[in-house]
């Protein structure tokens, strides 16, 4: 599969996908289909509603994942489907869900990228808007994160630091384009801490995860190895943060830096960097 080069072109797919699985949280089967569109922008509906565009304003505060409100109800875990779409190029495409929340499948982006890579993607007229970063954006909660500077191109900084030997601090960063997505982020899975499950089943959270969708680790090792990549944990966070960034409309032009961060903060800088996503002859307008 040939992805394109950048980011400021319009992509659709070129037919209609679907994947199946459980969610994280519900545990619930749900169905994705995706299909191709010339509307401008990423929209979902659910069953057989209309779709209504993806934004910022329709995030839904959930407990470790990211939602959003829709007119018929609400859709829960979007991120690595939206990371997905975004990372590998797609500016339009109409999402259906027949359920409450996204499938988990393998706990990163991967089948959903694959899914793509089965059908193809087809070009469409026009160039995307696009946000400048002019100066520094800070969102900070507590020890926490998310920053935006101005910068020629598109690249993402992410730090993490946890007590487990087993993610300790790591570091990653890339100029990002939708190959090295598809090849450095997209496989990287969720992942978590053997000490926290039963509080989180407890609290109706992760009733689908398992040690076949998520990573889990100990205060020392991983009980699932192997891992895709040495540095998968903060890979993982990446994906995350590619995938509410998505809700912003599209990609800055600028530098992206987060530390500790999680869903909320990602999403408040998504709406500090909100741009229509559609097709544009003009220059930025930010």
């Amino acid at each position: 599969m040939l992805w394109p080069a950048d980011y400021h072109s319009r992509w659709t797919l070129a037919d209609e996908v679907s994947l199946a699985g459980k969610g994280l949280h519900s545990g619930l089967t749900s169905r994705v289909t995706l299909a191709p569109s010339t509307s401008g922008g990423l929209s979902m509906g659910l069953t057989n509603a209309s779709p209504v565009p993806l934004h910022h304003h329709l995030v839904r505060e959930q407990p470790l994942c990211t939602a959003v409100e829709l007119p018929t109800g609400l859709v829960r875990t979007v991120e690595h489907l939206l990371a997905a779409l975004t990372g590998v190029g797609i500016s339009d495409v109409q999402i259906h869900v027949e359920g409450q929340e996204i499938p988990l499948l393998d706990g990163s982006a991967l089948p959903w990228v694959e899914a793509v890579a089965a059908v193809g993607l087809q070009p469409l007229e026009g160039q995307r808007s696009r946000s400048v970063v002019r100066e520094t954006i800070c969102i900070r909660a507590g020890d926490s994160h998310v920053l935006a500077f101005p910068y020629e191109g598109l690249r993402f900084s992410v730090a993490v630091n946890y007590p487990s030997q087993a993610v300790g601090q790591q570091f990653y960063e890339v100029e990002l384009t939708p190959e090295q997505f598809v090849e450095q982020v997209a496989p990287a899975r969720t992942f978590g801490f053997r000490n926290q499950l039963d509080a989180l089943r407890s609290a109706g959270l992760i009733k689908g995860g398992s040690l076949h969708n998520a990573l889990v680790c100990d205060d020392r090792r991983w009980l699932n190895p192997p891992l895709r990549f040495a540095n998968e944990p903060v890979r993982h966070k990446l994906l995350d943060l590619i995938g509410d960034l998505a809700l912003a409309g599209c990609f800055p032009q600028g530098h992206v830096s987060a530390y500790r961060a999680g869903h909320a903060l990602h999403t408040q800088l998504a709406a500090r960097l909100a741009v229509p996503c559609s097709a544009s002859p003009t220059a930025p307008n930010r």
